[in-house]
């Protein structure tokens, strides 16, 4: 483990945490709002806010998949000291990180079950940008409609269909945060 993995995590754990847990509920509470969050420095490629979610929602009993790039020495040793979460495949996990075409095929993540739909996996998509527009949401949280630019339309509109079951997903760039919740319609603008 590298001494730059002991860095990065909260300067005011309780106080950034509750700020960090309060974030990633707005934004899934209401789809294609957009927040900034900080408070963490991961090393790259991970984003700030997705450094927020991961010290807030990650602990040992919670199974990561790194994917493409995100799969490095130094964001394995990150998360191992900050959070302990172990890394497992794709099939396994309950969190994924990654750019959207390093995530890709989604259907590998779980969905849930019938009898357990919160046992599906959260993706946390690395964005090159994160903007309000572009695709058209709908849904619970959102008065009338909102936008959001996603990296496909096509993947959360069949996750859409599944739902109850479905992955959730948090869209991040750089300290950016949005959420998009298996239970919103996507729609072309």
């Amino acid at each position: 483990m590298t001494p730059e993995a002991l860095a990065g995590g909260f300067a005011r754990p309780a106080e950034e945490a509750a700020r960090g847990f309060r974030g990633l509920l707005e934004v899934l509470a209401r789809p294609g709002l957009i927040l900034r969050l900080g408070g963490a420095a991961p090393p790259a490629p991970l984003g700030a806010a997705a450094g927020v979610l991961a010290l807030v929602l990650l602990d040992r009993t919670t199974p990561v998949h790194l994917a493409g790039g995100h799969d490095c020495p130094d964001l394995r040793d990150w998360l191992a000291f900050h959070c302990g979460a172990p890394l497992v495949g794709a099939e396994e996990a309950a969190f994924a990180f990654g750019r959207w075409e390093d995530l890709h095929p989604v259907a590998r993540f779980a969905i849930g079950t019938p009898d357990y739909p919160d046992r599906a996996a959260t993706l946390v998509i690395d964005c090159p940008r994160l903007e309000a527009e572009g695709a058209r949401l709908r849904g619970p949280g959102i008065r009338g409609e909102a936008r959001l630019s996603l990296p496909e339309i096509a993947a959360f509109r069949a996750n859409r269909a599944r739902f109850p079951l479905g992955f959730d997903a948090f869209l991040t760039c750089g300290d950016r945060i949005a959420g998009l919740p298996r239970s919103t319609r996507v729609e072309d603008v």
